[in-house]
Order: structure tokens, then sequence, then C-alpha cells
């Protein structure tokens, strides 16, 4: 009996360890704002540009060699007043024909024209979410606490302007081949081994100044149920992303509205992915790419090229961000 019940505690024991474990690995996920060890950035202590740094002319050089049949395409979807956008957001464009009231024209060649102004945030839309977007307890990247660099007209440091232009390797892991589902339910999570098994599919493997995109059929969404598809999505949670920043990548991202899973399946955390690799580790967060051109062409790796307009102060930025193979 003595013998029994000894194994039974020890098994217990074990139990009540391996939860302990649990719980202590849970903890390692979340985002603790009291935190400030992640404050210095290993790009220097005056560093604005944070994973940018690794698009190096060599890297360059050696993603121009993914360009074979010398097709473009464009990754943006359109914008109006009607694409669901995040939260407060909204885009209004208004076309104005200054001096040319009841059909009037200028000068005897009878000269008219049309300008557009644009009342609008600059995160509606396909969008580069740059470094200076997220912070963590009014803390960004480096360490930059809000009340030294936020301003009304704009942040003094961090701006998207300082971003130097994308041209490098990207990658598409087409989500919705893994899940069989040509809209991968909202909530999902992806994993390391999810995003390993695609990777195997796809016979490829992520490399350092990579640009890493998910395809999860969300764009399908818009127009016809606007409301899920800013309610939740689907994407990648804590764990894929420390080990997707351990691969040196400069940018993530895809098809939905805040590139992570949403809502967070294990916390009540608000965008604690964003938090993490925007402002732990200086890693850039692309919004509303439409890569369903490339599934459909099972391209699943090419050359990326963006120039973002240089806003000088914003934290975001619309793009047409190019993909040539």
């Amino acid at each position: 009996m003595k013998k029994i019940n000894r194994m039974t505690a020890l098994l217990l024991g074990a139990l009540s360890l391996g939860a302990l474990q649990s719980k202590a690995q849970d903890r390692s996920l979340l985002i603790n704002p009291s935190d400030s060890t992640w404050y210095h950035s290993s790009y220097g202590e005056k560093d604005e540009i944070g994973a940018a740094n690794l698009i190096t002319p060599e890297l360059v050089l050696q993603s121009l060699k993914l360009v074979k049949k010398g097709k473009t395409i464009p990754l943006a979807v359109p914008i109006d007043k009607h694409l669901p956008a995040f939260r407060h957001r909204s885009f209004n464009l208004y076309n104005i024909q200054p001096g040319e009231q009841a059909g009037a024209t200028l000068g005897p060649n009878k000269f008219s024209f049309n300008d557009e102004l644009v009342n609008a945030w600059t995160g509606v839309g396909t969008q580069l979410n740059g470094i200076g977007h997220i912070g963590i307890n009014n803390v960004y990247y480096n360490g930059n606490k809000a009340r030294d660099f936020v301003t009304v007209e704009g942040v003094k440091k961090l701006g998207i302007e300082k971003v130097p232009p994308f041209v490098t390797r990207a990658i598409v892991l087409d989500m919705t081949a893994h899940y069989g589902k040509k809209i991968v339910p909202g909530g999902t999570e992806f994993t390391v081994a999810d995003i390993q098994s695609v990777l195997k599919k796809e016979n490829i493997r992520i490399k350092k100044g990579d640009v890493v995109l998910f395809n999860t059929g969300w764009l399908e969404l818009i127009g016809n149920n606007n409301q899920q598809f800013l309610e939740t999505e689907p994407g990648i949670g804590m764990e894929a992303a420390k080990w997707l920043a351990d691969q040196g990548i400069i940018a993530f991202g895809g098809d939905t509205w805040a590139s992570e899973v949403y809502p967070n399946p294990s916390t009540n955390e608000e965008f604690p992915i964003n938090q993490f690799l925007l402002a732990k580790r200086g890693i850039y967060n692309l919004e509303l790419i439409d890569t369903r051109p490339l599934v459909e062409e099972k391209v699943w790796e090419f050359l990326f090229v963006l120039g973002q307009p240089l806003y000088v102060g914003s934290t975001q930025v619309n793009v047409n961000p190019v993909a040539i193979y």
C-alpha cells in the first residue's frame, strides 16, 4: 500500500511540476509592460530603422536573381470610402476643380484640370507599419519614450521617412492550402510547426533579410462580410513571432489587417505580437497585402520592391508594393 501511495505521490508531483512549467512557459509568451530589457537595440542606441538595417547592397544583388520571367504584380488593394478599416479609421477623397466654377476655364487655351483632396488616416488599406507605430506602455523601439518624441504634428524619431526602400526577397506562405479552406477561420493561430509544414510543402526556406507574407483568404470577406473581416482574423501567435524574428526577417504580414491572430486565443492582450515584433525587435508589419495572384501562379518566392511615400513624422503609410519574378 505504501509503495502504491509513493508512486501516486510521485505521479502527482510530476503532474504538478508539469503544470507549473506550463504556466511558466505561458508567462514567457506574455508582454510584461514593466520589462525594460528590450530598450537597447542591437543596431545601436541611435538606430531608428530596426530590421531595415539588413537591407544591404549584397542582399539586394542576391534578391535580384529571383527575377526569371520579368513579370510584375501589384500587391495593394484599391482604397475608397467603402474599404473596411480598423476601428476609428476612414478614407475620403474629394475631386476639386479650383477656379473652374460653373464650367469656367483658365487662359485663352481654356485650360482645365482635376485636383484631389484626401481626408484620411494613413492606416487605411495596404500599409507599411513602421517601428514607431506600436509601443509598450508608451515606450517604443530602442527605448524611445513617447513623451520625448511624439507630437501632435508627428513623431520626431522613428518616422516613416527614415525607412529605406525595401528591395529584398519575399516569400508567400499559403495557409489556405495548409488548412484546406478557402478562408482560414478567424482566431486560428499559426504555430512554428504550421509554418515549417508550409515551407516544406512549398520547398522553400526563410532566409535572413526576408519579408514573410501569409495568404489566408481574408481579403475575400471585403464587401461580403466587413463585420467579420474586422472583428477577428487568423495569424501568427507569440511562439511563431519569436521564431520568425530569430530567422532575421525584415517584415511580416499578409492579407489581414493586423498580421497576428485576433482575438488572441491564449490571452486578453491587445496586439501583443505587434508589440513584440515592432517595438522589441524592430521588424516591420505589412497589412492587407494581396497575395492571391501569386498563390494562383504558385509563386512562393520573389523580388519584393517597396518605396513608400515619405510622410515626415508618420509612423505608417499606404503603400503599393510590387512583386517581381
